[in-house]
């Protein structure tokens, strides 16, 4: 219980962080930041929290990596859970401080930085399909990066998940607000109170990550096998292995990952 509670609080800390960089930007975006500026904003506070946080829960930080993970066997149902109500709360949270912290006259405008659909361009139709193929680059490069044993995770894990972030909000920020991340809509849409084309902010991000999931997990990984054989194990969604851990102390080599 107590390895749960640290992986569910580095999972609310990460998206709380990100939520509140990520609205803050686009709240400021037209008076500050800019497309690029909100690009940087989310690239650089995922970077940081991935690079901080991912040897104690993984740093998923996004229920569409999540779903994915569990989808191809690397996280258990129950933490699975848990994660994603740490994700979503920690989202609410992050929000909420935020639009504390900002006068309403600079927050409104922008609905404390909801993604919203740019309905003189886009269909929901295309918003959805958007949204999941910008999910799916980020989520294939957490599992080319954080899942894969033979990616270059203690090195680049952070970096590189964070530009591609940064890479999908310069082309869909203007589209779709470039979500890949239902906490990432669902904490300023809840405290806002701006549930408009809520679907596609469901719809679009999970079903890219479970899709870069599968393809990466059954094209590099022999994830078929691995499937029929393994049970469902947070191996190696957690972080890396520690090469000097004790015998018992769980499959990535921290205390409790059986948990």
């Amino acid at each position: 219980m107590d390895r749960i509670a640290q992986r569910a609080t580095a999972e609310f800390i990460g998206t709380f962080s990100l939520v509140f960089i990520a609205a803050g930007s686009v709240v400021l975006a037209q008076n500050v930041a800019g497309t690029l500026g909100v690009a940087l904003a989310q690239g650089l506070v995922l970077a940081i929290m991935v690079s901080v946080l991912a040897h104690i829960s993984g740093a998923h930080f996004n229920p569409a990596v999540t779903v994915g993970a569990w989808v191809t066997n690397q996280i258990k149902t129950a933490a699975a859970v848990v994660y994603i109500i740490a994700q979503l709360a920690g989202a609410a949270t992050g929000a909420a401080l935020l639009r504390a912290t900002l006068i309403s006259t600079i927050w409104k405008p922008s609905n404390l930085g909801t993604p919203i659909v740019a309905h003189q361009v886009m269909t929901n139709g295309k918003a959805v399909l958007l949204e999941a193929i910008l999910t799916f680059f980020l989520v294939f490069a957490v599992y080319g990066t954080a899942i894969d044993e033979r990616g270059p995770f203690t090195k680049t894990a952070g970096l590189t998940i964070g530009l591609v972030l940064t890479f999908d909000i310069l082309v869909g920020g203007p589209l779709t607000g470039a979500a890949m991340n239902p906490a990432r809509w669902f904490g300023p849409a809840l405290v806002s109170g701006t549930w408009t084309d809520w679907w596609v902010y469901l719809i679009g991000p999970i079903g890219g990550g479970v899709i870069a999931a599968a393809v990466y997990w059954f094209a590099f990984l022999g994830g078929r096998e691995k499937m029929v054989r393994l049970p469902r194990t947070e191996k190696p969604i957690e972080g890396p292995e520690t090469p000097m851990a004790p015998e018992g102390e769980g499959l990535s080599g921290l205390p409790g990952a059986e948990s």
